[in-house]
C-alpha cells in the first residue's frame, strides 16, 4: 500500500493474566484467578451445541452484548445498532451531503457521484443490508465467529480445528490456507479486503501459495471502501463486466471472485461505521500528525470489529499480542520477519484494544 513511514511501536504491557470473570472456574493447569492463554475459545465460551435446531431457543449464555453492558468503559463505546453495511436502501441526498464532507474510507469527498450511486443501486436486496444470508431471527441462538488474522503467532499453533468449529469464519488479505490447515483451518465464510490490500497480497504472497482470492459458493466478500477503486471494482463484480476506468481499468472481477456475480455475494462496509470505529475504538494520535490523512484502522481491525458488531461470540486468532516480537510478521513466512509498524495503521493501539476486550470478556484472543 502507500505505507510511507515506519514508526517505533509504543511499549505496552499486557496484564499477566486474562482470566475472564465469565468463567466460573479457570481451566485446569492455570493459576488461580488466571485463564490459560493457550486454551481454546471453546473452553471460554462453552461447548458448541451440536444441533442448531435446539440452539434457536437457547439464550446465548456468554453473548458479548451482555459483557458489553456490564463493562463501564465499553458500554459507552459500543453501539450495537450502528449500521455496519451500506446498501442502496440507505442512500439519500442527506447521506451524500454528509459523507461528501469526509475523505475515503470515512466518506466520499472528491469521489464521483455517478460511481457511488451506480454501485449502491446494485446493492438493493435485503441481503445487502445484513452480513448473514438469512435474517437474524432465523439464525441459531448463538452465532459463534472466528476472525483469523495473518499473524505469525498462528505458525505451529494447531488451532485449525478450533477455528473451523465456529459457525462463521472471517479471513482477510493474504489468507494462505494450503499447507497451514492444522494451524489456521480451512473454513471461510467472509473474506475482507480493500482492492489495494487484495492486489498487494496477490503480488507479495504468491510465492507462499496465495495465488488467488478464496472462492466458494457460500463465501461472501466484504469490501472496505478505502478509495474509488473499491466502488468501481464492486460495481463491475456485480455486473460481471471489466472495470471501466481508473487504476484497475480492464480488470475482470470474476478472475478474483469467481463466475457468480450476484449482488448477494458482496457486502460493503458503511463509511459511517468505519468512522464510528475510528472515533470510538481506534482514535490514534497519528490522526494529528503529518500522517493523519493516511491513517485508518487495519483490515484485520475492521474485520474483527465488524464481527463484534454482528456475531454473538467472537474469537480472534492471528492478531497482535503483547509478545508479538516472539513471532514472525505472518504465519506463512518462510523465514522470521519482524512485524513492521507503518504510519497508516496504529498496531500498538489495536493490540491494547484486543487485550482490553479480551480482559473484559467481550472477545477471546488467542495467545501463546
Amino acid at each position: 500500500g502507500e505505507e510511507l513511514a515506519f514508526l517505533r511501536p509504543e511499549r505496552f504491557k499486557a496484564p499477566s493474566c486474562f482470566y475472564s470473570a465469565r468463567s466460573a472456574v479457570p481451566p485446569s493447569g492455570s493459576k488461580p484467578g488466571c485463564r490459560n492463554s493457550t486454551s481454546s475459545s471453546q473452553a471460554f465460551f462453552g461447548p458448541k451445541a451440536s444441533n442448531s435446531g435446539t440452539r434457536k431457543n437457547l439464550l446465548c449464555q456468554h453473548a458479548l452484548s451482555l459483557a458489553v453492558q456490564r463493562h463501564p468503559r465499553f458500554q459507552n463505546l459500543f453501539n450495537l445498532s450502528t449500521p455496519v453495511l451500506l446498501s442502496g436502501d440507505l442512500f439519500t441526498q442527506q447521506l451524500w451531503d454528509s459523507l461528501s464532507q469526509h475523505k475515503a474510507p470515512y466518506g466520499w469527498q472528491g469521489l464521483s457521484h455517478q460511481a457511488i450511486t451506480s454501485t449502491l443501486s446494485l446493492l438493493n436486496g435485503s441481503e445487502s443490508t445484513r452480513l448473514f444470508a438469512v435474517s437474524r431471527e432465523l439464525l441459531p441462538g448463538c452465532i459463534r465467529c472466528a476472525v483469523v488474522g495473518n499473524g505469525g503467532i498462528l505458525n505451529g499453533s494447531r488451532q485449525g480445528q478450533n477455528i473451523d468449529a465456529h459457525d462463521y469464519v472471517f479471513r482477510l488479505n493474504g489468507a494462505v490456507i494450503k499447507g497451514f490447515e492444522n494451524d489456521v483451518g480451512t473454513k471461510i465464510s467472509f473474506y475482507g479486503f480493500t482492492v489495494n490490500t487484495m492486489k498487494n497480497s496477490l503480488i507479495s504472497y504468491s510465492n507462499v501459495g496465495f495465488t488467488s482470492v478464496p472462492q466458494g459458493q457460500h463465501l461472501r466478500y466484504i469490501f472496505i471502501p478505502s478509495d474509488i477503486r473499491d466502488y468501481l471494482m464492486l460495481r463491475s463484480a456485480i455486473l460481471g463486466v471489466p472495470v471501466p476506468e481508473g487504476t484497475d481499468k480492464g480488470d475482470r472481477p470474476q478472475t478474483y471472485f469467481g463466475p457468480d456475480s450476484s449482488a448477494s455475494k458482496f457486502k460493503l462496509l458503511h463509511p459511517d461505521f468505519i468512522s464510528y470505529l475510528r472515533e470510538r475504538f481506534l482514535k490514534s494520535k497519528l490522526i494529528n500528525t503529518k500522517f493523519g490523512d493516511l491513517y485508518m484502522p487495519s483490515t484485520g481491525a475492521l474485520m474483527l470489529l465488524t464481527a463484534l458488531h454482528t456475531c454473538d461470540q467472537v474469537s480472534a486468532y492471528g492478531f497482535i499480542t503483547s509478545n508479538y516480537q516472539k513471532f514472525s510478521d505472518h504465519y506463512f513466512d518462510r523465514m522470521k520477519k519482524p512485524l513492521i509498524f507503518y504510519a497508516n495503521h496504529d498496531l500498538s493501539l489495536e493490540a491494547t484494544l484486543w487485550r482490553d476486550l479480551h480482559k473484559a470478556g467481550i472477545l477471546w484472543l488467542y495467545q501463546r
